[in-house]
Protein backbone atom coordinates (compact mmCIF):
# COMPACT_ATOMS: atom_id res chain seq x y z
CA UNK A 1 0.00 0.00 0.00
CA UNK A 2 1.03 3.45 -1.04
CA UNK A 3 1.91 6.29 1.31
CA UNK A 4 -1.16 8.62 0.00
CA UNK A 5 -3.52 5.04 0.58
CA UNK A 6 -2.40 5.13 3.77
CA UNK A 7 -3.02 8.77 4.66
CA UNK A 8 -6.99 8.74 3.17
CA UNK A 9 -7.62 5.32 5.21
CA UNK A 10 -9.55 5.91 8.42
CA UNK A 11 -7.91 4.94 11.75
CA UNK A 12 -9.95 2.15 13.65
CA UNK A 13 -11.02 4.71 16.35
CA UNK A 14 -12.51 7.02 13.32
CA UNK A 15 -13.87 4.45 12.38
CA UNK A 16 -15.85 3.55 15.79
CA UNK A 17 -16.39 7.25 16.16
CA UNK A 18 -18.51 7.34 12.82
CA UNK A 19 -20.20 4.52 13.27
CA UNK A 20 -20.78 5.51 16.79
CA UNK A 21 -22.78 8.68 15.41
CA UNK A 22 -24.97 6.94 12.87
CA UNK A 23 -26.14 4.88 16.03
CA UNK A 24 -26.66 8.09 17.63
CA UNK A 25 -28.88 9.39 15.13
CA UNK A 26 -30.73 6.48 15.51
CA UNK A 27 -31.03 5.69 18.80
CA UNK A 28 -29.29 8.60 20.70
CA UNK A 29 -31.22 11.65 21.98
CA UNK A 30 -30.35 15.13 23.64
CA UNK A 31 -32.67 16.51 25.76
CA UNK A 32 -33.52 20.06 28.34
CA UNK A 33 -35.02 19.33 31.22
CA UNK A 34 -37.00 22.27 33.25
CA UNK A 35 -37.67 20.82 36.49
CA UNK A 36 -39.26 22.73 38.86
CA UNK A 37 -37.31 23.29 42.07
CA UNK A 38 -38.63 25.61 45.09
CA UNK A 39 -34.74 26.12 45.73
CA UNK A 40 -34.11 26.91 42.17
CA UNK A 41 -33.53 30.87 41.96
CA UNK A 42 -36.26 31.11 39.55
CA UNK A 43 -38.30 28.06 40.46
CA UNK A 44 -36.99 25.83 37.91
CA UNK A 45 -33.39 23.83 37.40
CA UNK A 46 -31.93 23.44 33.96
CA UNK A 47 -31.07 20.12 33.40
CA UNK A 48 -29.27 19.15 29.77
CA UNK A 49 -28.25 15.84 29.09
CA UNK A 50 -27.29 13.34 26.56
CA UNK A 51 -28.53 9.82 25.75
CA UNK A 52 -27.97 6.48 24.19
CA UNK A 53 -30.75 3.74 24.25
CA UNK A 54 -30.27 -0.13 23.19
CA UNK A 55 -32.00 -3.09 24.27
CA UNK A 56 -30.35 -4.95 27.36
CA UNK A 57 -28.73 -7.83 24.37
CA UNK A 58 -26.67 -5.17 23.25
CA UNK A 59 -25.29 -3.10 25.98
CA UNK A 60 -21.91 -3.26 23.82
CA UNK A 61 -22.41 -0.32 21.87
CA UNK A 62 -23.23 1.85 24.89
CA UNK A 63 -20.09 0.26 26.45
CA UNK A 64 -18.28 1.50 23.69
CA UNK A 65 -19.86 4.84 23.88
CA UNK A 66 -18.88 4.76 27.90
CA UNK A 67 -15.05 4.21 26.53
CA UNK A 68 -14.92 6.92 23.40
CA UNK A 69 -16.59 9.22 25.60
CA UNK A 70 -14.47 8.71 29.03
CA UNK A 71 -17.59 9.41 30.90
CA UNK A 72 -21.25 8.15 31.46
CA UNK A 73 -23.04 6.07 33.14
CA UNK A 74 -25.78 2.86 31.99
CA UNK A 75 -28.69 1.95 33.34
CA UNK A 76 -31.88 0.27 32.90
CA UNK A 77 -34.99 2.60 31.86
CA UNK A 78 -37.49 3.24 34.11
CA UNK A 79 -40.99 0.95 32.97
CA UNK A 80 -38.73 -0.80 30.61
CA UNK A 81 -36.01 -2.49 31.84
CA UNK A 82 -34.94 -4.77 28.73
CA UNK A 83 -33.90 -1.59 27.82
CA UNK A 84 -30.73 0.43 28.84
CA UNK A 85 -29.84 3.68 28.92
CA UNK A 86 -26.04 5.13 28.23
CA UNK A 87 -26.23 8.80 30.21
CA UNK A 88 -24.18 11.77 30.23
CA UNK A 89 -25.01 14.72 32.30
CA UNK A 90 -22.21 16.38 33.97
CA UNK A 91 -22.21 19.49 32.12
CA UNK A 92 -18.62 19.74 32.20
CA UNK A 93 -18.51 16.07 29.91
CA UNK A 94 -21.29 17.77 27.77
CA UNK A 95 -19.03 20.62 26.63
CA UNK A 96 -15.87 18.86 26.48
CA UNK A 97 -16.54 15.42 25.26
CA UNK A 98 -19.94 15.44 24.02
CA UNK A 99 -20.37 19.18 22.61
CA UNK A 100 -17.45 18.43 20.13
CA UNK A 101 -17.91 15.02 19.23
CA UNK A 102 -21.79 16.29 18.04
CA UNK A 103 -20.03 19.00 15.89
CA UNK A 104 -18.09 17.11 14.20
CA UNK A 105 -19.57 13.78 13.92
CA UNK A 106 -23.09 14.63 13.67
CA UNK A 107 -23.10 17.36 10.49
CA UNK A 108 -25.60 15.34 8.42
CA UNK A 109 -28.00 14.48 11.36
CA UNK A 110 -31.55 14.84 11.03
CA UNK A 111 -31.12 16.32 14.62
CA UNK A 112 -28.43 18.62 13.76
CA UNK A 113 -30.62 21.72 14.82
CA UNK A 114 -31.60 20.15 18.56
CA UNK A 115 -27.73 19.54 18.48
CA UNK A 116 -27.25 23.27 17.74
CA UNK A 117 -30.03 24.19 20.41
CA UNK A 118 -28.41 22.20 23.13
CA UNK A 119 -25.12 23.41 22.78
CA UNK A 120 -26.63 27.00 22.81
CA UNK A 121 -27.91 25.88 26.34
CA UNK A 122 -25.30 24.33 27.52
CA UNK A 123 -22.89 26.95 26.66
CA UNK A 124 -24.86 29.22 28.14
CA UNK A 125 -25.46 27.71 31.67
CA UNK A 126 -21.83 27.58 32.03
CA UNK A 127 -21.89 31.47 31.50
CA UNK A 128 -24.31 31.49 34.07
CA UNK A 129 -26.75 32.84 31.89
CA UNK A 130 -29.76 31.39 33.97
CA UNK A 131 -28.59 33.55 36.61
CA UNK A 132 -30.77 36.55 35.31
CA UNK A 133 -34.27 36.08 34.64
CA UNK A 134 -33.92 36.82 30.78
CA UNK A 135 -31.05 34.62 30.39
CA UNK A 136 -33.19 31.78 32.05
CA UNK A 137 -36.18 32.95 29.72
CA UNK A 138 -33.96 32.76 26.88
CA UNK A 139 -32.70 28.93 27.75
CA UNK A 140 -36.12 28.02 28.55
CA UNK A 141 -37.64 29.07 25.16
CA UNK A 142 -34.69 27.12 23.87
CA UNK A 143 -35.35 24.03 25.12
CA UNK A 144 -38.92 23.99 24.48
CA UNK A 145 -38.16 24.53 20.92
CA UNK A 146 -36.21 21.12 20.97
CA UNK A 147 -37.36 17.78 19.89
CA UNK A 148 -40.61 18.61 17.94
CA UNK A 149 -40.80 22.12 20.13
CA UNK A 150 -41.34 20.24 23.48
CA UNK A 151 -44.58 18.68 23.14
CA UNK A 152 -43.72 15.75 26.01
CA UNK A 153 -43.73 18.78 28.66
CA UNK A 154 -45.95 18.75 31.51
CA UNK A 155 -46.18 22.65 31.57
CA UNK A 156 -46.74 24.90 28.76
CA UNK A 157 -44.19 27.39 27.75
CA UNK A 158 -46.22 30.09 28.75
CA UNK A 159 -46.82 28.91 32.69
CA UNK A 160 -43.18 28.46 33.37
CA UNK A 161 -42.23 31.83 31.65
CA UNK A 162 -44.94 32.93 33.85
CA UNK A 163 -43.78 31.18 36.85
CA UNK A 164 -40.10 32.72 36.50
CA UNK A 165 -41.66 36.02 35.62
CA UNK A 166 -43.37 36.18 39.12
CA UNK A 167 -42.60 39.14 41.67
CA UNK A 168 -40.96 40.93 38.93
CA UNK A 169 -41.84 44.63 37.94
CA UNK A 170 -41.17 45.29 34.53
CA UNK A 171 -37.95 47.69 34.15
CA UNK A 172 -40.16 51.30 33.18
CA UNK A 173 -38.19 53.13 29.78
Amino acid sequence: MNAVNQQERLSISENLKWFLAGFIDGEGSVCVSIKKHQDGKFGYLIDPEFFIYQHKDRRGVLELAGKLFGTGRIYPKPGNRDVLVFAIDSRRSLLERVLPFLEKYMLYSSKVKDYKRFKKIVIALENKEHWAKEGMIRIVKTAYSMNLQGKQRKRSLQEVIDEILRDCTPNPR
